[in-house]
This record gives structure tokens, C-alpha cells and sequence, in this order.
């Protein structure tokens, strides 16, 4: 496995390489291209994530999770995602499952084993906290770019900045929010989320990211909440592209017991 490490500084600073060529002006391409190499790099992957949950008074919990992910066709397609926590105790063996469904609903369930009960997540709940985190269900998985309307905004050396407008904003919470994407590789770097008074109230960063098997992945990221001081960071390892990954992973029945790829990793 070829791996370089850099804080996103670095690459931000360091990336001109990739400059030479035209500045793109659509925004929509622009917006897709974000959302291919945020979500859509090789055909599949996997990751060991630590997520730590910190509170406006500093107080931190904990969880450890593994993450699979696996793309049916073309870019921007159909997806599917397990998450499996391992750790600790309260929430180990709670399992997430998405059906990614581009210009339709996504399906998503959540297994609890302390209720040995499995929940099926509604459309209307996945803006909304994922396991007590300041990430959201539909975070996990990604928003699609078709489900907004992009504008460009600015271009600079090093960012193109992108305001995104929902097109139906009856489903969501937010008026807007703003991407701040690396021209040289598209990885959105900070999105910060709007209310209608026009006040950011939540912010997503990159915080670094590491070149692994050629795809630049966002090692450790960071959602806060503006409003009330919490913030909720991801580490991830164990990143791995285009491992063989078996279908019936991604199927409801192994929610309750997931197979020893998820388990043994």
C-alpha cells in the first residue's frame, strides 16, 4: 500500500501541481466531482473509525466503529453501507445499514441489541444525530449533489467555494451551507451549514488527509455545532480500497449478526 500523510495545510499550500490547468466553471460538475472523491473512490472500501464525542463542557465519550462500503454501477450510483460498533460496551454490536438511492430515498435501519430490535430509519430522520454524535445519519453516507442547487461563488488559488441551496427545503433544516473544495484534489475541506437569519450553526472540516493507494482520503474530520459548543471528531485506519467484498453483507438478515469480515478486521 503507497501512503503519504499530510495535515490539510500542506495540501492545501502544496497541490500546484494540479493548478496548471483551467479553473472548471460549472458548479454542478464542480459539486459532483466533491462527491465522487468523498464517497465514490475505487469501487469499494473499509475503515476502522474512532469517533470521540466531546460536550460544551469538554466531557468526551467514545465509540469504535468499522465502516464497509460497496458501489453498485456508475459513479454517483447506488450504494450500500454497514457500520458495525465494536466498542464500548453500551453500544457495542449496534449495526447501521444504508441503501444509497440517488434521486430517491435512501433506505437505512439501525439494529439496537440491547432491544434486539431492528428500526427502520425514516426519511425525515436522517438529518438527524447519529448515535448522540454531531454527525447525522445522512453523513454517513453523503448528501447527494443532485438533491441542491450549486452556485460558484468564488474561485481562488486554492478553493473553488460552492453555495448549495436545497431544492426541496421543506426536507431539511437548513436555508444553505457553503463548501470550501480543494481544487486540486476536490475534497471538501469545510462546510459550514445555514440558517435563514443567514448564521452558520454547523461546521464540518477536514482536519487530514493521507494519499492511500492513490486516492486522496480524509483521515480525521470534525463536525461542531455552533450553537452549543459540542463537536464530534472521526480517526480513521485500516483504510482499505477495492478489497473483495461479498454482496450479502450489505443484506438486512446480518444486521443482528454481522459475518466475520466486519468482525475480524
Amino acid at each position: 500500500m503507497s501512503m503519504k500523510k499530510y495535515l490539510i495545510p500542506s495540501l492545501l499550500l502544496a497541490s500546484t501541481a494540479f493548478l496548471n490547468g483551467a479553473d472548471l466553471a460549472d458548479a454542478q460538475e464542480i459539486a459532483d466531482q466533491a462527491a465522487s472523491v468523498s464517497y465514490y473512490q475505487g469501487k469499494n472500501g473499509s475503515a476502522d473509525v474512532l469517533m470521540t464525542i466531546t460536550d460544551s463542557r469538554g466531557r468526551t465519550r467514545e465509540r469504535e466503529m468499522t465502516i464497509l462500503r460497496k458501489d453498485e454501477g456508475d459513479d454517483l450510483g447506488k450504494q450500500r453501507f454497514f457500520v458495525y460498533f465494536q466498542a464500548p460496551a453500551d453500544v457495542s454490536r449496534t449495526t447501521f445499514l444504508v441503501w444509497k438511492n440517488p434521486g430517491a430515498d435512501d433506505d437505512r435501519w439501525l439494529y439496537l441489541p440491547a432491544l434486539d430490535l431492528v428500526r427502520r430509519i425514516a426519511a425525515s430522520d436522517e438529518r438527524t444525530s447519529f448515535v448522540g454524535s454531531n454527525f447525522y445519519y445522512e453523513d454517513v453516507s453523503g448528501r447527494a449533489p443532485g438533491e441542491d442547487q450549486h452556485e460558484l461563488e468564488e474561485t481562488t488559488d486554492t478553493y473553488y467555494i460552492l453555495k448549495s441551496t436545497p431544492k426541496n427545503p421543506d426536507e431539511v433544516e437548513f436555508d444553505h451551507y457553503r463548501s470550501w473544495i480543494h481544487k486540486g484534489t476536490f475534497l471538501p475541506v469545510k462546510t459550514e451549514y445555514y440558517r435563514d437569519d443567514g448564521e452558520a450553526y454547523r461546521r464540518y472540516e477536514a482536519l487530514a488527509v493521507e494519499t492511500i493507494d492513490g486516492f486522496p482520503t480524509v483521515v480525521r474530520s470534525k463536525m461542531t455545532d455552533l450553537e452549543r459548543d459540542g463537536s464530534t471528531t472521526l480517526e480513521y485506519s485500516k483504510v482499505v480500497y477495492d478489497e473483495e467484498m461479498s454482496d450479502d453483507i450489505f443484506e438486512e438478515r446480518y444486521l443482528r449478526n454481522p459475518p466475520a469480515a466486519v468482525l475480524n478486521r
